[in-house]
């Protein structure tokens, strides 16, 4: 159980860390677009922060359905 809290939080932090990257990076794109949501529209935002946010919510919800689908002790 020890070693399965440890690994999501190191997953944690590493994915807020990848997003903290992404802030930073995103600040001077110029490339927008806007996302269609289901029931309205975002507001223009960066290629490159839509696909890494993409990234990061993968990344995440990989790592819980892992980390519960995992052996059980």
């Amino acid at each position: 159980m020890l070693l399965i809290l440890k690994k999501l939080i190191f997953n944690s932090l590493f994915n807020f860390v990848l997003f903290l990257i992404l802030m930073i990076g995103t600040q001077n794109s110029a490339n927008k677009k806007i996302v269609n949501l289901i029931f309205s529209e975002s507001v223009n935002l960066p290629v490159g922060f839509i696909v890494g946010i993409s990234f990061i919510a993968g990344s995440l919800s990989g790592n819980f359905l892992n980390a519960n689908l995992g052996k059980k002790e």
